[in-house]
C-alpha cells in the first residue's frame, strides 16, 4: 500500500483556508489531483475540528485521496483515517495500536536521517523531510538539503515526503532528487479563489508525470 503513494500532499492551514474556504479550496485541490490531504489545526474547538474532519474524509473518499490527520490519535481513529506525527506528537507504536491496520502513519524526521531511521524501525509508512527551501509556515525548522534527500532516497523503502517552501519552480528537483510526494500548503492555498487552487494543484500533480 504504502509504495503507491505518490503526488501532491496539501496540507490545510485554518487561517488561509478561514471564513469559509476550508471545504471549497480543499475540493479545488482534489480536484487538481492532490493524492494526500493533511488536516492540520491546533485549535482547542474539538467539535468544529470533528465537524470539518468528518466533511474532508468524505471529499476524499470521493476523489479517491487519503485523509491524514495532524497530530490527533484520537480524531484519526474515530474516522478510521491516518496520522501524521511529529517529534513531539506522542509514540508511533502506540498510535498504530488505536488506528485501522491499514491505517497510513506518516513522521516528522526534519533533516536527519537518524529520526528517519527510528521512524522507520517504529512502522512508519512515510517519512516527511524538510524544510527544503524557506517556508512561511515554520520559518525557524531546520534546513535540509537535496543531498539528505538523495541519502534518503537510496537508504529507506518507504515513501519520502518533502516539505518546507515547495513552489511550482523548485517543485521539479525535490521529484528528480527522490521525492514522492510534495507537501504544500502557503503555494497552494494563499489565493483568492478555488479555481486557483485547483490550476496549481493540476500543475503540481503534472510535474509528477514528468519526472
Amino acid at each position: 500500500m504504502t509504495h503507491r503513494l505518490r503526488g501532491l500532499y496539501a496540507i490545510t492551514d485554518s487561517t488561509l483556508l478561514a471564513d469559509g474556504r476550508l471545504l471549497p479550496f480543499v475540493e479545488a485541490a482534489l480536484k487538481g489531483g492532490a493524492r494526500i490531504l493533511q488536516y492540520r489545526d491546533k485549535s482547542a474547538d474539538a467539535a468544529r475540528r470533528l465537524d470539518e474532519a468528518q466533511a474532508l474524509r468524505d471529499l476524499c473518499e470521493h476523489y479517491t485521496a487519503r485523509l491524514i490527520i495532524n497530530d490527533d490519535v484520537e480524531l484519526a481513529a474515530r474516522l478510521r483515517v491516518g496520522l501524521h506525527l511529529g517529534q513531539e506528537d506522542g509514540s508511533l507504536p502506540a498510535a498504530r495500536t488505536q488506528l485501522d491496520p491499514d491505517a497510513i502513519i506518516g513522521a516528522t524526521c526534519h533533516a536527519q536521517l537518524e529520526l528517519a531511521e527510528q521512524a522507520a524501525q517504529d512502522g512508519a509508512d512515510y517519512l516527511a523531510f524538510g524544510r527544503f527551501f524557506k517556508s512561511r509556515t515554520k520559518p525557524d525548522a531546520p534546513a535540509a538539503s537535496l543531498a539528505l534527500l538523495t541519502q534518503a532516497r537510496a537508504r529507506f523503502n518507504l515513501p519520502i515526503v518533502a516539505i518546507g517552501g515547495v513552489t511550482q519552480q523548485n517543485a521539479g528537483v525535490l521529484i528528480a532528487n527522490g521525492a514522492d510526494m510534495l507537501a504544500v500548503i502557503h503555494e497552494l492555498f494563499s489565493v483568492s479563489s478555488a479555481a486557483e487552487v485547483e490550476r496549481r494543484a493540476r500543475a503540481f500533480s503534472e510535474l509528477f508525470a514528468t519526472h
